[in-house]
């Protein structure tokens, strides 16, 4: 029996880290010559400006119109956006097969919508660990884990500030302040990064609930505020909330905080950073901007948990410290003094080689290799 075809599912607007996953996924899918077919969001345009590897796009207005589209049965759909219910059964009529990406932990979750799925791939052992709990058999046995995905679109040049806002079009505030924000932007003198005298904290992320960046800081400003010589640069935008609440933490920071916006060049940002910082991790489920840090020589300051500890070696590729909401900031005061006094060397991740040739392309292609072939046992069961 012939492999059946497949096809990607991203139904997000905008552009995250599960979309940056969908295209290096698709990627390694073109180097093993497995095409597929990539349905998107007919409001996103992500799939424009980066590389799909996808043989066709298909954009639809909602998951409804998905059994009409025309792909070829049988079909394996790869949902990175789950569904669940009457369209997934829709679809298995028609002589598909439904997975799914795994891109969030169940911490806090329901796994109820995850059990209407023929296979499901958990992207760290973090959350592979949750599904097996959640009794989900369908879980394939490996991670998928990721890559570092550097080559995204734009030139060299100077880093230039850009807004922290990410605005949500379906909110009647975001719509009104998506037009007020620009104006009050462009009369701001556009600001050229340059690095300060000091250590050099950085955040490359979105700024997303997930990230709990609020919680993290109202544990950590008390400790960096003691550090004068400690700033803290963050790269990156979000949701309104987000933004606001985000901007509540650091306050008592004041100027040692600088916002950079979103930048598509980040090959260009991790060597400005002394160390980049993550969130909290119990949310987290791989972090792609730690592989990225870690690929460009920028060591990681995490907190010492799944799956910050699948993807930081300590010592070597960065350093794990408590968890601060459980020590008063204790452990991150110490490791922080340490790293200023010179007591601790900064390291290079790139000398851990060993470390990541876990999350270099030849060993994530392995991994999707084996998942192909989970996919065409369970098709050929059909």
């Amino acid at each position: 029996m012939s492999a059946p075809a497949l096809v990607q599912v991203n139904l997000q607007t905008g552009l995250g880290g599960g979309e940056i996953y969908t295209c290096f996924l698709g990627q390694a899918l073109r180097a093993l010559q497995r095409p597929f077919d990539l349905v998107v969001h007919r409001d996103a345009d992500w799939w424009r400006t980066h590389d799909t590897a996808a043989t066709r796009v298909h954009a639809v207005g909602t998951p409804d119109e998905i059994p009409g589209l025309p792909f070829a049965r049988p079909a394996c759909l790869v949902y990175h956006t789950p569904d669940a219910g009457p369209r997934l059964e829709h679809l298995k009529q028609q002589r598909c097969r439904v997975a799914a990406v795994v891109h969030m932990p169940l911490y806090q979750r329901t796994s109820t919508h995850l059990r209407d799925y023929d296979r499901l791939f958990a992207v760290s052992g973090y959350v592979l660990a949750g599904l097996v709990e959640a009794g989900l058999a369908q879980v394939h046995p490996e991670p998928l884990y990721g890559v570092a995905h550097l080559d995204r679109p734009g030139g060299n040049g100077p880093i230039v500030a850009a807004s922290r806002y990410s605005w949500d079009s379906r909110k009647f505030r975001d719509r009104v302040l998506s037009h007020v924000h620009p104006v009050w932007q462009a009369r701001r003198s556009k600001e050229v990064f340059a690095r300060k005298a000091g250590l050099t904290l950085g955040i490359v992320s979105r700024l997303t609930p997930i990230k709990q960046f609020p919680a993290l800081f109202g544990a950590l400003v008390p400790v960096l505020a003691d550090f004068p010589e400690v700033h803290l640069e963050i790269f990156g935008n979000g949701g309104y909330a987000s933004v606001r609440d985000t901007q509540r933490a650091l306050a008592p920071l004041g100027e040692w905080v600088r916002w950079w916006g979103h930048q598509d060049r980040v090959r260009l940002v991790y060597p400005l950073l002394d160390y980049l910082l993550t969130g909290l991790p119990e949310k987290e489920a791989l972090g792609l901007n730690v592989l990225e840090a870690q690929l460009c020589g920028t060591p990681v300051l995490a907190p010492n948990a799944p799956p910050f500890s699948e993807t930081v070696l300590h010592g070597r590729s960065g350093y794990l410290y408590p968890d601060p909401r459980k020590d008063e900031g204790a452990g991150f005061r110490q490791l922080l003094s340490d790293l200023v006094a010179g007591r601790l060397p900064r390291p290079d991740p790139r000398r851990a080689a060993d470390h990541l040739a876990r999350f270099s392309e030849n060993a994530f292609r392995a991994r999707v290799a084996g998942a192909l072939e989970s996919i065409d046992r369970m098709s050929a069961r059909q």
